[in-house]
């Protein structure tokens, strides 16, 4: 019996603070907004609508038996996307993106239920070159009065946008000033410009905003030329490793281990690939940086450097020799193409329901 109260009580505290409820789904997949409705009947009519404009994406009037979607409101937007269930009024969407975030709405004869949906995508993987500036996208257009935007670098917030108050911050003084004078926000969107990217700037960003979160992973690749014959040193920019570093060197399309840092140990690979690293590879125990020796063509190609959640990439080329004769920026492509390996966080799409009843209101 008490246990029967405690369930009512709940039920009865649910709708009175507009019940929440989280359900995930991919930013591909497909998501159900449920209308509040068990069954349809004859008399009932449902209108689902989307964004801070209301605009009507879906309706149903059951007397008519007219179920009709429009999707090609708001640029298409959820064009072949929508399909509404003749028994409930629930709306399905298909082959979520970004876009679709925002708060939808479902007006019923005797309630307004609004769905709050947001989307987390999957880590999206950018590539740049050192001491050129990247802009991460927010995935916002134009940004609404309400909008909020966090931007931050390995756990510690590094800007800030909140629209209502017209603040648009730079925390560029975290980290020991690593952004200092490197950060911009622009101010239609809230994306995060970065200018002179360096080795530290490589890692993982996240964007928290009203319906997004967006998760990137940043590698900072340089180009090197050598001769043959001649030695380069590959330069991490670790001023002094730490006992807990684990580095780990990675060469070609493969991404074959070459040399490594582990427990302040080294250890060299120079065997691997028919020996052509044989006798040939150095790495410094306090900086992790690796010299190449004694260069020859088979030795051009991408070079990757994992330590500390970061990846950087080196784009050697080899002067007088064969692997001269393709183009650098080919070179690029296919080598940074290849080495960006990186484990994508699981993509989840959040909705949040605030179930308002008229009826309620009225009496």
């Amino acid at each position: 019996m008490l246990l029967k109260m405690f369930h009512r009580f709940c039920f009865c505290l649910w709708r009175l603070v507009g019940g929440v409820h989280y359900r995930y789904r991919s930013e591909e997949g497909t998501v159900t907004l449920r209308s509040g409705v068990t069954e349809l009947k004859n008399d009932d009519q449902i209108q689902w609508r989307f964004g801070n404009e209301e605009t009507l994406i879906a309706e149903i009037n059951e007397q008519t038996n007219r179920f009709s979607v429009f999707d090609d409101v708001l640029d298409g937007r959820f064009r072949d996307r929508l399909t509404l269930d003749n028994e409930t009024g629930s709306l399905t969407i298909t082959d979520i993106r970004t876009k679709h975030a925002g708060v939808y709405k479902a007006q019923t004869n005797n309630e307004t239920i609004s769905i709050k949906l947001k989307v987390d995508t999957d880590v999206k993987e950018v590539s740049v070159k050192m001491r050129n500036s990247v802009t991460l996208s927010s995935g916002v257009t134009d940004m609404m009065n309400d909008d909020q935007i966090k931007w931050r670098f390995e756990s510690k917030e590094i800007a800030e946008v909140n629209v209502t108050a017209g603040r648009f911050s730079v925390f560029d003084d975290v980290l020991g000033g690593r952004f200092r004078d490197r950060l911009k926000l622009d101010k239609k969107t809230g994306s995060l410009i970065i200018t002179d990217i360096r080795t530290e700037h490589a890692g993982d960003y996240r964007i928290h905003t009203n319906y997004l979160y967006i998760f990137f992973h940043l590698y900072v690749y340089d180009e090197i030329s050598v001769k043959e014959e001649d030695s380069v040193t590959l330069n991490p920019n670790l001023t002094e490793m730490m006992d807990y570093d684990d580095i780990h060197w990675r060469f070609g399309y493969e991404n074959t281990v070459i040399a490594k840092i582990y427990n302040r140990r080294i250890r060299l690979y120079d065997d691997v690939l028919d020996g052509r690293f044989s006798n040939r590879l150095k790495l410094d125990k306090q900086t992790g940086h690796l010299t190449i020796t004694n260069i020859t063509s088979e030795h051009a190609g991408g070079y990757k450097v994992h330590y500390r959640m970061r990846n950087v990439l080196f784009i050697l080329t080899v002067l007088d020799s064969a692997y001269c004769c393709g183009t650098t920026e080919a070179a690029i492509r296919l080598v940074v193409t290849a080495l960006m390996g990186v484990a994508s966080a699981a993509a989840v799409v959040v909705l949040v329901y605030d179930i308002r009843s008229r009826r309620a209101e009225q009496d």
